[in-house]
């Protein structure tokens, strides 16, 4: 009896995408480490490595709550469906069995 395993597509798929998460949440870990040091008094914010170099950036990101804004200017829900761009999106979900 052969009991070797066969991947399919699909497989290969589940597999990578796992490793991928894996390796995320290593890289956002180093990444946190560095942005704790770079806001420390006095903290570095460009870190040297044998390969590379890293160096944490600080900014501020605005967003604008358009729903709010909408209701606080009594838009009604027509005018904003003229301006409401629909498009096709796909997308593939990949759990394992």
């Amino acid at each position: 009896m052969n009991n070797d395993i066969v991947t399919t597509n699909i497989d290969r798929l589940g597999l990578l995408l796992a490793e991928i998460d894996r390796l995320t949440k290593e890289a956002d870990c180093i990444k946190d480490e560095l942005k704790d040091v770079a806001t420390l008094p006095n903290g570095s914010k460009e870190f040297i490595g044998n390969l590379f170099r890293a160096i944490v950036i600080e900014s501020d990101r605005k967003t604008t709550d358009y729903k709010k804004l909408i209701v606080d200017l009594g838009i009604a829900s027509d005018v904003v469906a003229k301006y409401t761009k629909t498009s096709a999106v796909f997308s593939v979900k990949t759990t394992a069995r």
